[in-house]
């Protein structure tokens, strides 16, 4: 591979106006067809063969009029005294019910005093207005119109606040990315010392998001997306594309510090640093494209939008960033600030960087390095054991908001369950008395422990299907909902042989119960998946079954501490004034399945980045421990600097105000966090040297049947002196061949490199 990718690199270098065009023209075309062909984005979560989502099908045949899945809003009336039954106030609730059956797109607005909408204190009520069309097809113009309505209340004395789906809209795309880039631009700054060397891998990622983000639009058109589909794409986008320019770029300026024109340097650059960026790439985009086997159409377009912004950057690191580098020239190794020392890391004879004196430490003191460092993530992990899961709503909205307040409103004057009705539907079709097993089931669920309420059933025309509402005492995101969920589904098999009719449950609480276990559900198989299709990736980058093993314990480290994290933060409260969490609670569903498939991607980029360097100076001839200390130098800086550049383009996202993206951002960037500096830059080395030249062992049989990727760059190193034959140039050998191996370091240091190298079989 490697030596493919080397010519690739020169002849993007040498074709660089064509290159360059081709880029420009592929952005050109994608921002038209975002402009063109982009549609509504929707955040109805739903899976398709769950009881909540056959429920929501049958409403739509047999009752429309219900529109289980289209957007409600409750207008919320409160007063501090007296009660909303006072004749002034009456007078002026009616009509601002009467005005919100005029708002465009609303079908059906029902009145609290005719309609049981007045708690019994009478300092509440609320108004349930229904909608034709979902959430996300709720027009400005309508929300405008819905929030115009609270003038006439409002002048009564009359305090007003609005919840429901059709209240929030789109969220919109913040600033907070900008706060990663000025800290990306500072670090890459920091590293290289050149505002130009700098400013490349921020160019060329900042396209890649744009084709990226453009391409998610155009999709838009064709299939159902989430809103935060973008963002998961451009938080991805930016950091994964800062990191592998980032790692391609080091590569190059050290191949010009040694002497070589731009084009062979890029070669060799795209060849080497390349080849690592190329698995690095492929772990993320196995692991989030992988999403699909969960079965979750949300997850699955979420995943692969994700994948192929991440696949835009590999693709651009490995063409459009050689391209420009030719148009850089000698600018990008020149241009330095002054006071600022940029060592270069490849460079041998520089004295020994922080990175190094690390990893001597880490070689040195590996056991306790092991114990210390395994005993933190696991404290850290300690909350998981707490994590609950749940769908987003009013609940966890910022407490200042008026769908916050609104909830907390009805919550005080109609009791917790009211925000989470659930609606129990009863198909009667196969039954002689459609009426009496409707009552049989109304009577059935108010005997369960948990109902604080339960409806009259209302029948379609044909009287062949009703619906109930079931009013639980508990809120929609505790526990004691979700097993009333259950107890009631518990009954339809008794009922059914009862009454011949059957019974299912579905509403908002009900579809972010069955949602939530669904994920759950899906976590393990995924996992396995994931692992699976990394674990033999890694093997053949490595040529070693002990590396990946120990890459994928290193992970599941990672991840349940990340876990722990989040649930510390998000749903105990901890720091959440610092990080600006308004509300505390379940966490988002989808976060620990899309965590999972998103920090394995990024955990093993930095494992194939500084393994590759080990294994390479192993190759190269260097003793076990000897490799781990020279790769973890030559490596470790630039690997904390994509780091610091990941963890900062991440952590901007903490900001947004969507749930979702907030607590994405915290996770990610924490999980980055701990993987980059406690597993693979304490862990790893640690680690390495306690398996010594075992972490390199694979069987006979396997080396055999392996290609030979060259991930490491074999096929590219440099010539040894000239004997008289003329130069030589490995990477186009006839025949794979190769120049011997240049070995490095002092001449006693090189003579038992020599002696380890052919007198220590592997164990």
């Amino acid at each position: 591979m490697a030596t493919y990718l080397y010519r690739l690199g020169r002849t993007a270098y040498r074709r660089r106006r064509l290159v360059v065009t081709l880029w420009v023209v592929a952005l050109a075309l994608v921002g038209v067809g975002a402009a063109t062909l982009s549609g509504q984005t929707s955040d109805e979560f739903s899976i398709p063969g769950t009881e909540s989502q056959q429920a929501i099908d049958l409403l739509d045949a047999r009752m429309p009029a219900v529109g289980a899945d289209k957007a409600t809003a409750r207008v919320v009336f409160t007063v501090p005294d007296g009660a909303l039954t006072d004749p002034g106030r009456e007078q002026a609730i009616g009509e601002v019910v009467d005005q919100l059956t005029d708002v465009p797109q609303v079908t059906q607005v029902s009145d609290p005093f005719t309609e049981d909408g007045v708690s019994t204190d009478g300092r509440t009520a609320y108004a349930q207005v229904a909608f034709s069309v979902q959430s996300a097809e709720v027009t400005d113009e309508a929300r405008d119109a819905l929030f115009a309505v609270a003038d006439t209340a409002e002048d009564a004395g009359i305090k007003v606040e609005y919840g429901g789906s059709a209240v929030e809209g789109l969220p919109e795309q913040s600033a907070t990315e900008i706060i990663g880039l000025g800290v990306a631009a500072v670090t890459l700054v920091i590293t290289f010392g050149s505002l130009v060397a700098a400013g490349l891998p921020l160019l060329t990622a900042l396209l890649g998001v744009m084709i990226g983000i453009g391409t998610i639009q155009i999709a838009t058109g064709f299939i159902d997306l989430s809103s935060s589909t973008s963002t998961l794409a451009l938080m991805l986008g930016l950091a994964v594309g800062i990191d592998y320019a980032l790692f391609v770029t080091s590569r190059y300026r050290h191949e010009l510090s040694e002497g070589l024109d731009g084009e062979e340097a890029a070669g060799r650059a795209v060849g080497t640093a390349g080849s690592a960026v190329v698995f690095a790439g492929l772990t993320v985009v196995i692991a989030l494209a992988a999403l699909a086997v969960v079965g979750i159409p949300f997850l699955t377009a979420m995943g692969l939008a994700a994948a192929g912004t991440v696949a835009v950057a590999v693709v651009i690191a490995l063409t459009l960033l050689p391209a420009v580098f030719g148009f850089a020239g000698q600018r990008i190794v020149g241009g330095g600030i002054p006071g600022l020392r940029t060592p270069d890391p490849e460079n041998d004879s520089t004295p020994p960087t922080m990175g190094e004196r690390w990893a001597r430490l880490a070689v040195r003191r590996r056991w306790p390095a092991v114990v210390v460092a395994v005993f933190a993530l696991g404290l850290a992990a300690v909350p998981a054991t707490d994590l609950r899961l749940a769908l987003p709503d009013d609940s966890t909205a910022a407490s200042d908001t008026t769908q916050r307040k609104a909830y907390d409103q009805l919550s005080a004057g109609f009791g917790p369950g009211f925000n989470g009705p659930l609606l129990l539907v009863v198909d009667g079709a196969g039954s002689p008395d459609p009426k009496a097993a409707a009552d049989k089931v109304a009577a059935t669920v108010t005997g369960l422990p948990g109902v604080a309420a339960v409806s009259e059933p209302t029948f379609n025309e044909t009287s062949d299907t009703a619906t109930l509402s079931v009013i639980p005492t508990s809120g929609p995101s505790e526990p004691a909902t979700e097993d009333l969920v259950h107890a009631i589904r518990g009954q339809s098999g008794a009922l059914a042989a009862a009454t011949g009719a059957t019974t299912s449950i579905t509403g908002q609480t009900a579809v972010t119960i069955d949602v939530s276990e669904k994920l759950g559900d899906a976590l393990i198989p995924y996992l396995v998946v994931v692992v699976g299709l990394a674990f033999v990736l890694l093997v053949l980058v490595f040529r070693s079954l002990l590396v990946p093993l120990k890459a994928t314990a290193g992970f599941l480290l990672s991840v349940i501490a990340t876990f722990g994290a989040v649930v510390a933060v998000f749903q105990w409260g901890w720091l959440a004034d610092l990080l600006g969490v308004d509300s505390t609670g379940p966490i988002v569903s989808i976060l620990p399945i899309f965590l999972i498939g998103v920090l394995f991607g990024l955990a093993m980029d930095y494992e194939v980045f500084l393994v590759t360097r080990m294994r390479e100076e192993f190759v190269h001839g260097l003793a076990p421990d000897d490799a781990v200390i020279s790769g973890f130098r030559h490596g470790a800086r630039v690997v904390t600097a994509a780091a610091i550049i990941m963890i900062s383009v991440f952590a901007g996202f903490i900001l947004s105000e969507d749930a979702i993206i907030k607590s994405m951002g915290f996770a990610l960037a924490f999980g980055v966090l701990v993987d980059a500096f406690i597993v693979r830059m304490t862990l790893v080395p640690a680690v390495m040297s306690l398996l010594g030249r075992r972490a390199w062992w694979l069987p006979g049989w396997l080396d055999r049947h392996l290609p030979d990727i060259d991930v490491e760059g074999k096929k590219l190193l440099k010539p040894a002196p000239a004997t008289g034959e003329g130069d030589h140039n490995p990477a186009l050998a006839p025949d794979g061949a190769t120049s011997p191996p240049a070995q490095r370091g002092s001449p006693a240091q090189r003579a038992t490199q020599a002696t380890t190298a052919r007198d220590q079989p592997v164990r």
